[in-house]
């Protein structure tokens, strides 16, 4: 009988590269968010930061500056709400959000709203905005763990 290997990624490795490899389907030009949501070891859904289903990716704005209208903040759907509105299984009770950039304010209240009760986030890039403030404060209340990815370090890889 072989040794198995032991080389292979862990848990977190593999769900947030999957939040990873989910962001790269993004359309915006200036900022690519993945998140993919798990129990138990499973993947329930996956999501990214777009435009909702049916509006065409050309006909809205990208632009982060310039009047609310002719920019991409009140088109766009983060990728933690659309994981959450794509499951299609039921409860998230429990589950673990792993995602590349710490929650907006509105992400947090959907993400308390729908269960979820751990969170994994690569960057905290706007730990200092108010948005990512009320997001922690809100957590705090709510229970609801979150944790900074810490990589491993090793590079992961692949050819497509």
């Amino acid at each position: 009988m072989s040794s198995k290997r032991t080389d292979y990624i862990s848990w977190e490795e593999y769900f947030m590269g999957v939040a990873k490899l989910a962001g790269m389907r993004s359309k915006d030009p200036n900022t690519q968010v993945g998140s993919c949501i798990v129990r138990d070891h499973k993947i329930l859904s996956m999501g990214y930061n777009g435009l909702p289903t049916g509006c065409s990716d050309d006909a809205f704005p990208w632009d982060r500056e310039g009047t609310p209208l002719m920019t991409k903040y009140p088109f766009v759907t983060h990728s933690e709400l659309n994981a959450i509105l794509n499951y299609r299984g039921g409860s998230l009770e429990g589950a673990t959000v792993y995602v590349t950039l710490f929650p907006c304010n509105e992400c947090a209240k959907a993400i308390i709203q729908s269960g979820i009760r751990r969170i994994v986030y690569e960057s905290d890039k706007y730990a200092d905005s108010d948005s990512t403030i009320a997001s922690k404060k809100m957590f705090d209340s709510a229970g609801v763990e979150y944790v900074q990815y810490q990589p491993s370090g090793r590079e992961v890889s692949f050819t497509l």
